[in-house]
């Protein structure tokens, strides 16, 4: 089977979804599939023309498309840039299956439909709440007012407009829905939950694909933990960690005051920061002054390959406190492979992923006593984070491997691929 992928996205160190596009796509050629990627970049300079490249054995194409992003909710519907390269891999590639994981930006939904006609099974993935939703979704729980308590899940103008101003497209969510009614074959999630929302939304959901990584062939040694935290002054320290993208969304504001009703009962508690420290400088260092805590963050930066492994090997609680609808949380896996208890949020995927008072903790961050309750309990316990974290590394190789995810994409595709044998029967 030919599978060719859609992401917006191409470099496996930038984001989760890719990195876990790539193992998908390894794995299916050891299984004798063949996978290629159509992918944007943002220079002309990189755009690949004709001939693709390879990233970790996958043929990939690079279209160039760039503009403001304040017209994404336009843009994201039909995009003319992606047409001819699309077309003309769709022609040479010759797809038994096309697989959308995140298009929402560059790629465009219109890709779905000219796949359709090509004769390709349609596979979509949501990886986000992007169907119905501009952003990262916020506005579902009713912020510090309620608790986060609330559960509106469903999109109307009265919410998005003031959200969205003059980003506003009310013909966007509409359209949306009906090019996934009317192009794809099968719509999976990444969590149910996710599926909860979106069909909230008006968009049909056939199945649940749990997120899934290939672990590391060996993790870091004793020595280059220590190495590790020594370069970041963290040596003889309790580390929690939190990794992504740093922003408000992500829970940073919460996780800090969780530190300040930490630190006075925790003389050598240190919060490592893996993210980008520009974003921590200009956004959060201030607040972590008036909180008194700027001695206990240590902002590491964006961090990949061994270094990033080794992160995660020093650390003794991750923590997942986003107060967005998280989807999944992928870094909640990572973190898992090195046997580190996780406190998540109760927000999205996460409590499917980690299991409540087995492999760590679901708490609700606007909550910052029980947040910080979680926490506190591992970190006066050493035989507690021990237990959670094989409990969480034997939950990861029990339902999160590449090989299940590899295994449940290729029953959708093949089902995709009847539907469009169907149809070609129909024409003829």
């Amino acid at each position: 089977m030919r599978i060719l992928f859609l992401n917006d996205l191409s470099d496996p160190r930038i984001g989760s979804s890719i990195r876990q596009m790539y193992q998908e796509a390894a794995r299916l050629r050891e299984l004798g599939h063949e996978t290629a990627l159509l992918t944007a970049v943002q220079s002309a300079a990189e755009a690949t023309g004709a001939c693709p490249v390879t990233i970790e054995g996958c043929d990939v194409w690079k279209f160039h498309s760039e503009y403001n992003l304040r017209f994404r909710g336009f843009k994201s519907l039909s995009n003319r840039a992606v047409q001819a390269p699309l077309a003309r891999v769709l022609a040479e590639f010759q797809p038994d299956v096309v697989h959308s994981h995140l298009l929402h930006t560059h790629i465009s939904y219109a890709a779905l439909e000219q796949a359709r006609r090509a004769g390709a099974g349609v596979v979509f993935t949501a990886h986000d709440v992007m169907t119905f939703c501009y952003q990262k979704l916020t506005c579902f729980h009713g912020g510090e007012a309620q608790g986060g308590m609330l559960r509106d899940y469903s999109a109307y103008w009265q919410k998005c407009i003031p959200c969205q101003r003059l980003r506003y497209n009310p013909w966007r969510n509409a359209k949306i829905r009906a090019v996934l009614a009317r192009s794809v074959d099968r719509f999976t999630v990444v969590s149910d939950e996710l599926g909860v929302v979106i069909r909230a939304n008006g968009i049909h959901v056939d199945r649940t694909v749990h997120n899934a990584i290939r672990p590391h062939a060996s993790l870091p040694s004793q020595a280059e933990v220590e190495a590790f935290r020594a370069k970041f002054g963290l040596s003889g320290c309790q580390v929690i960690t939190i990794a992504g993208r740093l922003h408000e969304q992500k829970g940073v504001n919460q996780l800090f005051a969780v530190l300040a009703q930490l630190a006075p009962r925790f003389e050598k508690l240190r919060l490592l920061m893996m993210g980008k420290t520009d974003v921590y400088e200009r956004q959060f260092r201030a607040l972590a002054r008036d909180l008194g805590i700027e001695s206990r963050i240590v902002p590491a930066g964006w961090l990949g390959g061994t270094e990033l492994a080794a992160a995660y090997a020093a650390t003794d609680i991750f923590v997942t406190p986003s107060i967005c609808f998280d989807t999944f949380g992928l870094v909640n896996l990572e973190a898992m492979e090195h046997s580190k208890p996780v406190v998540a949020t109760v927000f999205g995927g996460s409590p499917e992923v980690v299991k409540d008072g087995e492999s760590g903790f679901i708490a609700n961050p606007f909550d910052v006593p029980a947040f910080a309750a979680s926490v506190e309990r591992l970190l006066v316990d050493p035989e507690l984070r021990a237990r959670m974290g094989a409990a969480g590394r034997m939950r990861l190789e029990a339902h999160f491997t590449i090989e299940r995810l590899t295994a449940e994409f290729l029953e959708e595709y093949e089902l995709a691929r009847r539907a469009a044998a169907a149809r070609a029967t129909l024409v003829s």
